[in-house]
């Protein structure tokens, strides 16, 4: 499915605070918790591990954008830009003819995160945009920002979330009241949280699996609690970044010289992969991963995929960020890499493709008035 940028995207619901959007309904102060992984196909799926959640409105779903990853759809909700716009169009993601770079870690990617690029590719220049959070300072709004304590100055952060007061947290207990703090502040406010747990646990053991399930009822207990103790004209907003599918079926683009034959790097995930292909050799990769690829996934040009709306409306600036062929992964398959992304590769759980599961998250609101 081609996300709804500009209607129904995640990239819009932040701006809806600042009255740009009509996502959300206006609050003296929001907030909006992000749980990573939370897909709406796979929590209507599971309500009785989170009847909480599945009692809140839902002004979704939501399409999240391409590549349906984490950080794509954070630099999307924190810029209220499409991919195409705010640039970073892959987890990890080619800058030049000679660098990839891991944009969850901003280190070059392939080395464990030992280079770290933050000084020869600083965020603000890979992705120039001003934040909401930035816009919502300069309207007079407080802004903070709750999240794990080693998220504070990191590459993605400064690229997709800048702007704010950032506030530490180690679990649930002060994961809530960080959020509750400081939506009780006088005047407006916008405050983001962002809860990591839900996604380790369907990439480790499968969405839907008992681990995730069990994981589920904790963010739902938080929900309630954080809900329970909103102050007076207060809403919690609660979406996810992605959904996830179990992948079982792959290609290995490491091992297999006919997927290399033509192709100068390889960038996104094994959901959504770039092909960065040589002088000339466009129309010949195109076809070679189509004919090894086949029903497996969309394998398209980059012109095609522009055109048909993938990464929203694309600046030319971050053109050469996306393969000359692109291949979005159809049911439980998916292109891996098991030398230069050996981890990842043995995932069970993945996400980064169009489909619904992947591409539908839920936008659930509570408020006192």
């Amino acid at each position: 499915m081609t996300p709804e940028y500009g209607v129904r995207s995640l990239a819009d619901v932040l701006p809806s605070v600042l009255g740009e959007q009509t996502l959300l309904d206006p609050a003296r102060a929001t907030a909006l918790l992000l749980v990573d992984g939370l897909g709406s196909e796979l929590l209507r799926a599971h309500p009785g591990d989170a009847p909480f959640l599945a009692s809140m409105a839902d002004a979704g779903p939501l399409t999240v954008g391409f590549p349906s990853s984490t950080a794509i759809s954070l630099a999307s909700l924190g810029t209220g830009l499409p991919p195409g716009a705010h640039g970073l169009l892959g987890t990890s993601l080619r800058l030049s003819d000679d660098i990839v770079m891991d944009t969850l870690r901003w280190a070059e990617h392939g080395t464990h995160g030992k280079v770290d690029l933050r000084k020869s590719f600083p965020p603000e220049v890979v992705q120039p945009a001003d934040t909401v959070f930035q816009r919502a300072e300069a309207a007079g709004i407080g802004v903070t920002v709750v999240s794990q304590p080693k998220f504070e100055g990191s590459g993605l952060t400064r690229a997709a979330l800048r702007g704010g007061t950032f506030t530490g947290t180690h679990a649930f207990g002060d994961l809530a009241a960080a959020i509750v703090t400081a939506l009780a502040r006088p005047g407006r406010q916008l405050v983001y949280g962002y809860h990591a747990d839900l996604d380790a646990m369907g990439h480790v053991y499968g969405p839907g699996s008992l681990q995730w399930r069990l994981q589920l009822r904790q963010v739902d207990r938080l929900v309630e609690t954080v809900v329970s103790l909103l102050p007076p004209d207060a809403q919690l907003a609660v979406t996810g970044d992605h959904g996830m599918v179990t992948m079982d079926h792959t290609f290995d683009a490491d091992t297999d010289p006919v997927l290399q034959a033509g192709v100068r790097a390889l960038s996104g995930e094994p959901r959504a992969r770039h092909a960065h292909v040589a002088p000339g050799a466009a129309a010949d990769v195109l076809a070679t991963w189509q004919g090894v690829l086949g029903d497996a996934a969309w394998t398209v040009s980059r012109e095609q995929a522009v055109d048909e709306g993938w990464f929203g409306p694309l600046s030319p600036h971050f053109a050469d960020r996306i393969g000359g062929v692109v291949a979005a992964a159809r049911g439980t398959a998916g292109v891996i890499r098991s030398e230069a992304e050996a981890f990842l590769s043995r995932l069970i759980g993945q996400h980064g493709s169009l489909t619904s599961a992947e591409q539908l998250v839920p936008l659930l609101v509570a408020r006192r008035d």
